[in-house]
């Protein structure tokens, strides 16, 4: 057999995982590293938190799944806590991001089929974003390296550059039924825009009855230091996609939206044999019992602003390597002036401190949201080590 068992579309580097610790992974190999990954912000409690485990054993112990067809007092429970906690009027929960930004798009969609708008299906979304991998999804990105090989893409999406507002005005034509925006992108580069940006789109949007999307799958949960990043820029949109650390490395996610947009989902339009299921429930509980409350989420806005001064300070020793930090939160972009993905193996490989690469020559820097002043310490440590060490000539 030519061919791994297991399908070779991950180019999967020689670290093999076998535990975590608080912040850090363990390999096969006994070596420790400091996890300034998260899984790719998923981990938000890091690893082993005991509060996330006992409820995902209990509950293990009581029951797992459960089809839709029935009632669910779980669901019903993560729910109602969502919708207190947010912009939101009601929840669909999916297994993952990709799921919940296509439950967004049909939402979005349905909304304008069920008020009688049948050619507002059109969506225009932003270049270098990202969206997840399913057909629908990858089709709402602009980046054709996601589209090789899975060609002709679906149809109903217009994108613009990220931050251009006359653009978006340009686009905005009779087809057109929403806005779907990463309101921090993370694999295009952590690019933040500005409140004036997002503010327009609202009120473009309002103006012409679009519905506005907020894809805060890997921004959204706590990790830049308000519960969902849209509450910093002083804008709600309609329908928002959750994933990633709502359920702390469990598989799950969620799309949010108000009573006026969820109005074309109604009974049978939509589903998901596993979306809610019960373990996840008891994972996303747990979660919102460590985060959702203003003491946590000032833990993360203190670690955030100590970090990015760090490395302010740190760049500055380097200028032929790193450009600027940028992001909110512990959701950090280090952009470099070269591309990323070698500095970011050879601080994995030689330093055993696990970072991200991203789009516009970035390095992604997401730890887990418990960590402390000693994790930073240890993390400015490896990084200067790292930068000190390293040779361009690694990345030929």
């Amino acid at each position: 057999m030519s061919i791994s068992s297991l399908m070779p579309v991950y180019p999967r580097c020689a670290f093999r995982p076998v535990r975590g610790e608080h912040c850090h992974l363990i390999g096969e190999d006994g070596r420790r590293y400091l996890d300034f990954a998260s899984g790719i912000a998923v981990n938000l409690l890091g690893h082993s938190h005991e509060g996330l485990i006992g409820a995902i054993q209990q509950q293990a112990a009581t029951l797992m799944h459960v089809s839709n067809l029935y009632g669910s007092p779980q669901q019903e429970s993560v729910a109602d806590r969502l919708v207190e906690l947010t912009f939101a009027d009601t929840v669909f929960f999916t297994n993952s991001g990709a799921e919940a930004v296509e439950c967004a798009i049909k939402t979005a969609r349905a909304y304008h089929q069920h008020v009688g708008n049948l050619d507002k299906y059109e969506l225009i979304t932003f270049k270098e974003a990202f969206h997840g991998r399913t057909l629908g999804t990858i089709s709402a990105s602009n980046q054709e390296k996601m589209h090789k090989g899975f060609l002709p893409i679906l149809p109903g999406f217009k994108y613009v550059d990220f931050g251009d507002l006359e653009a978006v005005k340009a686009a905005i034509g009779p087809n057109t039924g929403g806005i779907l925006i990463e309101p921090i992108q993370g694999e295009g580069g952590v690019k933040v825009p500005t409140d004036e940006f997002l503010q327009a789109l609202r009120a473009l949007c309002d103006e012409h009855d679009l519905m506005l999307i907020f894809d805060e799958v890997q921004c959204g949960v706590a990790r830049t230091g308000t519960f969902f990043a849209y509450e910093q820029f002083g804008v709600v949109p309609d329908i928002l996609a959750s994933a990633k650390g709502i359920g702390g490395g469990f598989p799950l996610g969620a799309c949010l939206a108000t009573e006026k947009a969820a109005r074309g989902m109604v009974a049978g339009t939509h589903g998901s044999t596993y979306g809610g299921n019960p373990l996840g429930m008891a994972a996303a509980n747990a979660v919102l019992d460590a985060v959702a409350n203003e003491p946590f989420l000032a833990h993360v806005r203190d670690m955030s602003a100590k970090l990015t001064g760090r490395l302010e300070q740190f760049i500055g020793n380097y200028p032929d390597m790193f450009e600027l930090v940028r992001g909110r939160g512990l959701m950090l972009g280090l952009k470099m002036k070269m591309e990323p993905r070698p500095f970011v193996a050879h601080l994995r490989d030689n330093h055993q401190l696990l970072c991200v690469s991203a789009g516009d020559k970035t390095m992604r820097i997401l730890p887990p949201l418990v960590i402390d002043e000693s994790h930073i310490d240890e993390f400015m440590d490896k990084l200067s080590a790292g930068a000190a060490s390293y040779s361009p000539e690694e990345a030929a």
